[in-house]
């Protein structure tokens, strides 16, 4: 008897799991699609977007593996160039981190109503609408952990463990995007050597699948490996410019992921998985949520690490929350739907560029929301680079480039910068910093971004000649940020361009 109850039991055996409930769960799939689709053109590309552009294909680069930047040149010259080709591929993410979920859900007895929950809950809440806006390495990385453990649930679950060996597959392409997974993966064991079932450590199944991982992702790793394992210094990098902010912001973050509303599903879930019987073969995973905010506390680079896992346990948390509902007290189901509502209401206002962009500066959003103040004023902060290259005297636009603080400036400059005619940019900004330096040749520099400081000494003489600003109050990274115009590097090129590498 499949698909008995409308809500699923969490202690469902496993060959009687409910129908999964396509009608809620592809219709929020098609809403969160069109959400994303309808508002992705507006406001302007994300600085990564800019940067991704940017970079030359090549097999990895120091602060990531080459599957966004290849997405990005894709989409960007086979379709259109303007964000909203770019974003496609976060928008296919985003969709399928729904679906993926939908399905963790109906693999611990969750019905419809707990896999409806789970679909429209997760759809529009705080950080899938914003990862789905733009295309980020982060919104590609949707997908995988709910992937991953969605396996591994199926494999304990069901006891069928060769469902390892899809996880194994699923780790080995996200290597190709990030190394992110390594977090989830040393978690995972953690939380088995405290809990068990320990001999899953040493099972073939789990072996196999390690193996599988390693082989899937072997030519990035190749790269990783004969390039000095870049990604492990950019972690390095990361932590000495997050660690501080990051281990006081990732506590109350924790409570933003998905909203505030949610919050009491995933916890549910998190409880759940320790008190059920019928869900002892994965217990481990409530265990892993501690670890991983150990872990990442202890790494210090990102607020958002534990996104992936707190979006599992809201699907988990999604079968009791509906049993919940369910139970006698007729008022539970409309506040539970005016919780999800209003959640989806103020994500939406904050995750999506809804606001016009001559009002954004007056609201909380670009304080709340990073990627909606990195994606204001390109055009226009390259339109005032070129208003003081203009003022110089021919012979010294004929040896000048540019160089930005960072990578974001730099793709803006070269995406926009031709219709002014501007002379080449570089950064040392991370990959930029390998990819190419001015040439002996450039002896007049302008000088974009907060790096101004650390470069003027460089140089015979800089002179500040305008302030960046966006015109729309977003206090970005760029905002009142200098532009100067500097002369005679000291030394020649080979001895400033190690000066003005940064990695953050």
């Amino acid at each position: 008897m499949r698909g008995r109850s409308s809500l699923g039991s969490g202690d469902t055996p496993q060959d009687d799991l409910p129908d999964l409930a396509r009608g809620p769960v592809f219709a929020a799939m098609a809403a969160v699609a069109l959400a994303l689709t309808a508002f992705s053109g507006n406001y302007g590309y994300h600085r990564d977007e800019l940067y991704f552009l940017l970079l030359r294909p090549a097999w990895g680069y120091v602060d990531e593996p080459p599957l966004a930047p290849l997405l990005a040149q894709l989409f960007s010259d086979g379709l259109a160039a303007e964000p909203w080709a770019v974003r496609i591929p976060a928008t296919i993410a985003t969709v399928a981190s729904v679906f993926v979920l939908a399905l963790v859900t109906r693999e611990m007895g969750g019905g419809r109503g707990a896999q409806a929950l789970c679909a429209w809950g997760y759809a529009f809440a705080a950080l899938p609408l914003v990862m789905g806006h733009a295309l980020l390495t982060s919104s590609l990385d949707m997908p995988v952990w709910p992937a991953v453990l969605f396996f591994i649930i199926r494999a304990q679950r069901r006891h069928e463990p060769s469902w390892w060996l899809a996880a194994g597959v699923v780790v080995g392409l996200s290597m190709y995007n990030k190394l992110l997974v390594a977090v989830l993966l040393a978690t995972l064991a953690a939380a088995l050597v405290l809990v068990g079932p320990r001999r899953l450590l040493w099972s073939k199944w789990v072996l196999g699948a390690v193996a599988l991982a390693l082989v899937v992702g072997a030519p990035n790793l190749f790269y990783q490996a004969t390039s000095g394992w870049p990604q492990l210094s950019m972690g390095r990098a990361l932590a000495d410019n997050n660690a501080d902010e990051v281990r006081i912001l990732m506590w109350p973050f924790l409570f933003l992921i998905l909203g505030p509303p949610l919050v009491p599903i995933w916890l549910a879930g998190l409880v759940s998985l320790m008190r059920r019987p019928a869900w002892r073969p994965v217990r481990f995973l409530a265990v892993a949520f501690p670890v991983l905010l150990l872990l990442v506390f202890v790494m210090g680079a990102q607020t958002y690490y534990p996104f992936g896992l707190v979006a599992v346990l809201f699907a988990i948390g999604c079968v009791p929350t509906a049993e919940w509902v369910v139970r006698r007290a007729q008022w539970r189901r409309p506040v539970l739907a005016v919780a999800v509502g209003l959640n989806a209401l103020v994500s939406v206002v904050i995750g999506l560029p809804v606001i016009p962009a001559s009002a954004l500066g007056d609201t909380p959003v670009p304080a709340i929301n990073q990627v909606a103040r990195d994606t204001v004023g390109w055009p226009t902060y390259v339109e005032q680079v070129a208003d003081i290259h203009e003022t110089l005297p021919a012979q010294d636009r004929a040896v000048a480039v540019i160089v930005t603080t960072n990578y974001g400036e730099a793709g803006a400059v070269a995406r926009y910068g031709e219709r002014f005619g501007l002379p080449p940019v570089y950064s040392g900004h991370n990959h930029l910093y390998y990819q190419a330096k001015p040439p002996e040749s450039a002896t007049v520099v302008i000088i974009v971004g907060a790096q101004l400081q650390r470069a003027a000494p460089h140089f015979q003489s800089c002179v500040t000649r305008g302030r960046l600003d966006n015109g729309r109050d977003v206090d970005n990274e760029e905002q009142g940020q200098p532009i100067a115009v500097c002369r005679g590097p000291i030394g020649g090129w080979d001895a400033v361009w190690p000066a003005l590498e940064h990695k953050d």
